[in-house]
C-alpha cells in the first residue's frame, strides 16, 4: 500500500484500505478483443495484483484509438485512479474532475467523485471533501451500479468516521455489505464497521461483532484486514487492563504483519507492544518496541499512534530519572498530540459547516415551496399586494443581514483589541502586564503539582549606544532580532514578554535550574554572534541574563523577579554579556 496512509490512525487506515480495493478478480485472464471487457478486468486488478494492472493499463493506452467514447472515459478514470493511488494528487484531480463533468457515465462519475473526496480528505481540504460527500449522498439512491455504490459507501464511511460521526460511518459500512459487487466478500464492510464501532467504546475483546469480522476476513484470506482486526482486539485487551493477553496476541500475528509490509499495521503492532510491556513492567522491551515504531516513521509524520510511542518513552525516561531525555520525549509527545488534535478539530469543523450548509439549503427549498403555495392560493390578489409582500421580505432580509454584519464587526473588533491589550506592538511578544499576569497564573498551577520553573531577565548591553550610533530604527530591528533568536530556543509552553525598553522576561515551565542555565547560555551565545546590517555598518550586540529558579526562591513571582533582577545586576556589574543565577555570588559570573 502507498505511504500516503501514514497520517491516519491505524483504525482509520484499516477503513482507508477499502477506498482503493474494489473487487478481486473472479475470472482467469482473458485474451478477448472486447476492449470494454479488458477495461473491467484491468479495474478488478488494481490492488489485487497492481503490477498486472499497470501492464494492462499500458496495453490499453496503446489501443485507445480503437476505443469508443465510453471506453475512453473508462480508461481516463483508470489513469486518474492510478495517479491518486500513487499520491500524485496534482495530476489525479483534473482527470477525476474531467470524468465527473464530461463522461456522461453515472457510475464512473460516482466512483471518480468518491476518489476525489478521499484525496481531498488526505490533503486536509476538509470543507471541499464534505461538500462533495453531500452530493454523493444525494446521488446514491439513483446509483444502480453495485461497484459504484460499494466504492462511494466505503469513502463516505471513512470520511464520516474521521469527523467523529461513528454511528453514521457504521451505518454506511453496514449498507456496503447488503449488496456486494461480484467477487467481493463481507470482509471489508465488516472491518470498516468495526473501526467505527471501536471509536464509540461499545466494543469489548469478546464482542461477537468483532469475531464475525475476523471470521469473514480469515475466510477471505485477506491478511491485511485480518491483522488490522487483531490489532483492534489487542487494543481492547489493553483498555481492559490485560496486557499479557495483548502481548501474546501481538507476538502471534507479528510474522504475518511483517510479511504484509503494511505500514499502519507494522507501526501499530510496535506501539501496542510498547504499551503492553510498559504495563507489565518490562521496561527494556517497552523501550525497544517504542523505538522500533519511531524507526518506521518518516520525519514530520503526525499521528495518534506516534504520539503514544513518545508517551511510552517519556514514561520510561521519567521513571528512570533521565530528565533531559524525558523532556525531549515530552516535547515530541506534545507536538504529536497538538498536531493530531488540530487535524481532528479541522475535520469536525468542516463536517459541521457542511451539515449546516445542507440545513440552510433545505430551509431555503422549504421556504421557496411555501412561497409558491401561497402564490397559488392567492392568485386572486392584485399585483400591488404581491409587490408589497416582496418588499417587506427584502427589507426584513436587509435588516437581518445588517444586524449580522455589525455583530461580526463588533466581535472582530473585540478580538482585535483584546490581542492589542496583551501583545507588545513592536516585538509581537507579551507586554509587561500580560506577561506578569500569565506568569503568576502558571507559577500558581505549577506550585500545586510541585513542578519547577526558571525565570530569567534579559537586558541588551549598551543598547542606548546602538540607538545613538545607528538610530532608533536600527534599535527596533535589534529588539525584533533578539525576540526571533530567543523564540528559536524556547518551547511553545514557555512564556516570553517584553518588560520594557531593551529588557525581556522568560518563564520556563517544568524546567530545573541546570536546564534553565543551559538554555539561557544558548540564548546569550546566539545573541552574541548575531549581526545586523544597519545604515552605519554592521551592528553587533550582546545581552546579560539574570536567572532565578523555584528550586531556591519558591513559586512567589515577586521574589523570583527580585532574584532574577539582582542576578541581572550582578551580570552587568561583572562585565556584561554573561549569565548569572540567583545562587551565584559576585565572584561567580558566567554560566
Amino acid at each position: 500500500m502507498p505511504r500516503r496512509w501514514h497520517r491516519f490512525t491505524p483504525w482509520a487506515a484499516l477503513a482507508a484500505m477499502a477506498f482503493c480495493v474494489t473487487i478481486r478478480p473472479s475470472f482467469a485472464q482473458t485474451h478477448s478483443a472486447d476492449l470494454g471487457v479488458q477495461l473491467e478486468q484491468a479495474e478488478s486488478l488494481r490492488t489485487a495484483d497492481h503490477p498486472r494492472f499497470l501492464a494492462r493499463l499500458n496495453l490499453l493506452r496503446s489501443q485507445a484509438a480503437a476505443m469508443s467514447m465510453r471506453e475512453r472515459w473508462h480508461l481516463r478514470y483508470l489513469e486518474a485512479w492510478e495517479a491518486s493511488f500513487q499520491g500524485d494528487y496534482v495530476n489525479a484531480e483534473p482527470r477525476l474532475r474531467d470524468v465527473i463533468d464530461h463522461s456522461d457515465d453515472p457510475a464512473l462519475a460516482v466512483k471518480a467523485s468518491a476518489i476525489l473526496m478521499g484525496d481531498w480528505g488526505s490533503n486536509k481540504r476538509y470543507e471541499e471533501a464534505f461538500e462533495l460527500a453531500n452530493q454523493l449522498v444525494e446521488k446514491l439512491p439513483g446509483t444502480q451500479d453495485k461497484l459504484a455504490r460499494f466504492v462511494a459507501l466505503s469513502y463516505l464511511s471513512q470520511l464520516l468516521r474521521s469527523a467523529g460521526q461513528y454511528e453514521l460511518a457504521a451505518n454506511y459500512a453496514h449498507d456496503m455489505a447488503q449488496d456486494l459487487p461480484a467477487g467481493e466478500t463481507a470482509c471489508k464492510p465488516l472491518a470498516m464497521r468495526i473501526t467505527a464501532l471501536y471509536e464509540t467504546r461499545k466494543l469489548t475483546s469478546s464482542s461477537p461483532e468483532l469475531q464475525e469480522a475476523l471470521d469473514a476476513c480469515q475466510a477471505a484470506r485477506d491478511s491485511v484486514f485480518t491483522n488490522a482486526l487483531w490489532l483492534v482486539k489487542s487494543d481492547l485487551h489493553l483498555d481492559e487492563n490485560e496486557p499479557l493477553k495483548a502481548v501474546q496476541l501481538l507476538l502471534r500475528i507479528a510474522p504475518s504483519v511483517r510479511s504484509d509490509q503494511y505500514y499502519s499495521n507494522m507501526l501499530t503492532t510496535q506501539v501496542q507492544l510498547a504499551q503492553a510491556y510498559l504495563k507489565l513492567g518490562k521496561d527494556d522491551a517497552a523501550r525497544k518496541a517504542a523505538q522500533a515504531a519511531l524507526a518506521l516513521s518518516d520525519p514530520g509524520d503526525i499521528s495518534e499512534t506516534l504520539r503514544d510511542a513518545y508517551r511510552v518513552l517519556y514514561s520510561l525516561d521519567k521513571k528512570q530519572g533521565n530528565t533531559a531525555a524525558a523532556l525531549a520525549d515530552y516535547e515530541h509527545y506534545v507536538a504529536q498530540d497538538v498536531g493530531y488534535l488540530n487535524d481532528v478539530s479541522a475535520r469536525a469543523l468542516a463536517y459541521a459547516m457542511a451539515k449546516q450548509h445542507v440545513i440552510v439549503q433545505k430551509l431555503e427549498t422549504e421556504k421557496l415551496s411555501r412561497e409558491n403555495n401561497i402564490l397559488r392560493l392567492k392568485q386572486a390578489l392584485d399585483a400591488k399586494a404581491v409587490e408589497t409582500i416582496r418588499l417587506y421580505v427584502v427589507l426584513l432580509l436587509l435588516v437581518l443581514a445588517s444586524a449580522v454584519f455589525w455583530l461580526l464587526r463588533l466581535k472582530r473588533s473585540q478580538l482585535h483589541f483584546k490581542k492589542l491589550s496583551s501583545i507588545d506592538g513592536l516585538t509581537g511578544v507579551y507586554n509587561h502586564q500580560h506577561f506578569m499576569g500569565e506568569a503568576g497564573k502558571a507559577l500558581h498551577l505549577l506550585e500545586r503539582r510541585q513542578g519547577m520553573a526558571c525565570l530569567f531577565f534579559i537586558d541588551l548591553d549598551n543598547f542606548k549606544h546602538i540607538n545613538d550610533t545607528h538610530g532608533h530604527a536600527t534599535g527596533d530591528a535589534v529588539l525584533r532580532r533578539t525576540v526571533t533568536i530567543c523564540r528559536q530556543q524556547l518551547r511553545p509552553t514557555d512564556l516570553f514578554g517584553r518588560l520594557g525598553g531593551e529588557e525581556f522576561g522568560i518563564l520556563l515551565l517544568d524546567c530545573t535550574r541546570e536546564q534553565g542555565m543551559r538554555i539561557a547560555e544558548r540564548i546569550r551565545r546566539a545573541i552574541d554572534v548575531a549581526k545586523l546590517e544597519g545604515d552605519a555598518g554592521i551592528v553587533t550586540f550582546s545581552a546579560s541574563v539574570g536567572l532565578a529558579s523555584t528550586e531556591y526562591c519558591g513559586h512567589d513571582l515577586q521574589r523570583l523577579c527580585r532574584e532574577a533582577d539582582a542576578a541581572l545586576y550582578r551580570a552587568k556589574r561583572a562585565g556584561r554579556n554573561r549569565v548569572v543565577s540567583d545562587t551565584e555570588e559576585d565572584g561567580l559570573v558566567e554560566a
